[in-house]
């Protein structure tokens, strides 16, 4: 079995929402989207380059995928690690079932239960 690693961007009042730019996820009137971004370092630059190094997989709920679908796949050279377009992308949702984005899964229903299909 696979190690499952959490790289999550979060601040110390728990906020995980639109780490990257204003208009990232505005949602229920979020104003502070960009958070992270005045506070990146060097630090974090290598800690992300170590972790994504290696070939990785994404496991992404559907918010999530489709922010990282509207940018990632026209902003290859920019991807981390050996190419976020490249890894095959796990999409849990309720609602949404396909895309264009390659290398994308889509679980369906009850998502333990996918998940121990995929291991077999």
């Amino acid at each position: 079995m696979r190690k499952l690693i959490v790289l999550s961007f979060i601040t110390v009042d728990g906020v995980i929402q639109a780490p990257g730019g204003p208009l990232e996820d505005t949602s229920g009137g979020f104003p502070y989207g960009g958070w992270q971004a005045p506070y990146l370092e060097e630090v974090l630059d290598k800690v992300l380059d170590e972790e994504l190094r290696d070939p990785f997989d994404l496991l992404l709920g559907r918010k999530t995928f489709g922010i990282f679908a509207s940018y990632w796949p026209s902003h290859a050279e920019q991807g981390p690690g050996p190419g976020i377009n490249d890894a095959t992308k796990y999409v849990v949702s309720k609602t949404l079932t396909s895309h264009e984005w390659k290398k994308s899964v889509f679980l369906k229903g009850e998502v333990a239960e996918e998940v121990r299909k995929l291991k077999q």
